[in-house]
């Protein structure tokens, strides 16, 4: 039996990104279903990076998450995003925001390798900075988050706390396109070419895997 609560929420970018803790004060999984196409910009990212031509013509709501330091496009039907909610109290619940990431990604890892995926491993140090990845969240690394053998980002994670609260913000791409990653972003052709090029390969997606398998294999590796 698991401790875990599940809820499920449904909305646009913003309202999925609302910190908005579980009313029953427990470990929960929150399921997040995404409704409409967003251009979501990190907490301390520039607004500037932001094309608004683009993103309108892509239809992209322009919001900005209070977590991670740079941009993410997310559509309807292409990731799976779980936010795991850590109460002040839990087992889980670690102080250090380094370490505190890193049994999450474990449980990622053990969740997906029990699905079929082998080799991956969790980034258990602080932030690496990479080509892009001040402009898009996907090209670097942070604390938690899982890696393959042939070093792309598998599960990105962001994580916000308060004094009662901790919320690791976990995803999964279903499918990958560097050039939508750069939709909506202020760039030069030739610093758009670039990046795409940089970026091709630089994410594992997990494709049409069973989002309930997922669900439960994670309540299973975190309890």
């Amino acid at each position: 039996m698991t401790r875990w609560s599940v809820v499920r929420r449904v909305g646009d970018a913003a309202t999925l990104h609302a910190f908005d803790s579980p009313p029953t004060g427990e470990a929960t999984l929150v399921v997040a279903d995404l409704q409409s196409p967003a251009l979501v910009l990190g907490s301390t990212q520039a607004t500037d990076v932001v094309d608004q031509d683009r993103a309108h013509e892509r239809a992209l709501d322009v919001v900005r998450r209070r977590s991670g330091g740079s941009s993410v496009v997310l559509v309807p039907g292409w990731h799976i995003w779980i936010d795991v909610w850590i109460p002040v109290g839990d087992p889980l619940w670690i102080d250090d925001v380094v370490e505190a990431a890193v049994p999450i990604g474990e449980a990622w890892v053990k969740t997906l390798t029990n699905l079929g995926w082998t080799d991956l491993r969790v980034h258990a140090g602080g932030a690496e900075v990479a080509p892009w990845s001040d402009l898009i969240c996907f090209a670097g690394r942070g604390p938690g988050e899982v890696i393959t053998g042939d070093g792309r980002k598998l599960v990105g994670l962001s994580q916000r706390r308060t004094r009662n609260w901790i919320r690791m913000q976990c995803m999964v791409h279903r499918r990958w396109s560097a050039v939508d990653a750069l939709a909506g972003l202020s760039l030069s052709a030739e610093q758009r070419s670039a990046a795409e090029i940089a970026l091709r390969d630089a994410v594992a997606v997990v494709g049409s895997v069973d989002e309930t398998a997922l669900l439960d294999g994670l309540l299973d590796a975190l309890s």
